[in-house]
């Protein structure tokens, strides 16, 4: 594609080239090419593998913490209610949190270079190439570096006894939107919730990126007003 004279080529890395599109970036980046085969990112194959992640490397990597955090405030004596109640409102934030990404960062607008750039390696080269199944779920590495915040907030509005729990449910919660965005793209929900989700989600990719920004649930979407207009919603993909 051309664009304020600059040509992505799509053959060779992607990553350095979409920041001269400028302007023409935004549009540029939800024209979505729908193949399974994703684009090469870096001419570096070490910078390259670690953009490509396998879907089940997340409950994998990250359950086994979940199960640890939270068994940490098992120990420091609460009860299975309580546990339950913890973990259940860490997912509750977490679902918050996962909206609030999507809308506020996620389709953040860029022109400059470096913000094309950062853009297109943090959600827009997912909008590019939608089914690219090794770039759906988010890479470890990068998780881990998230986490080290997200302990520090909880942390410091919980109790010691209580943050491993919170901290356990928040994390079991990307587990599940991870595992379930991978769904929503590749797996063929025949009825129910899973195919009204995928119906939900792909409305937000190929007909209407401004709105729809909740993954697991629409729930964020209603609060926020940002739900897309039923005619749309209720159309078959």
């Amino acid at each position: 594609m051309v664009a304020q004279g600059f040509t992505v080529d799509l053959n060779k890395p992607l990553v350095f080239q979409v920041g001269h599109l400028g302007e023409a970036y935004e549009e540029w980046v939800h024209q979505p090419i729908v193949s399974k085969e994703g684009p090469r990112f870096f001419a570096s194959d070490f910078w390259e593998f670690l953009t490509r992640t396998v879907w089940w490397a997340i409950p994998v990597i990250w359950l086994p913490v979940v199960c640890y955090f939270v068994s940490k405030s098992v120990r420091m004596g609460h009860t299975p209610y309580e546990i339950a109640s913890m973990v259940g409102f860490g997912i509750f934030i977490w679902t918050l949190l996962e909206y609030s990404l999507h809308r506020f960062l996620f389709h953040i607008k860029t022109t400059s270079y470096w913000g094309n750039t950062a853009h297109y390696l943090l959600h827009g080269c997912h909008h590019k190439h939608p089914m690219d199944g090794l770039r759906l779920v988010f890479p470890p590495a990068a998780t881990a570096i998230l986490l080290v915040p997200f302990w520090n907030l909880i942390a410091l509005f919980a109790t010691p006894s209580t943050a491993p729990a919170l901290f356990g449910g928040g994390l079991l919660g990307y587990v599940m939107y991870d595992c379930t965005h991978y769904y929503l793209h590749h797996g063929q929900p025949a009825r129910g919730v899973p195919k009204d989700l995928k119906k939900y989600h792909l409305n937000h990719h190929f007909r209407i990126q401004t709105l729809g920004f909740g993954i697991t649930s629409s729930l964020w979407d209603r609060v926020f007003r940002t739900l897309p207009p039923s005619k749309i919603v209720g159309k078959s993909i």
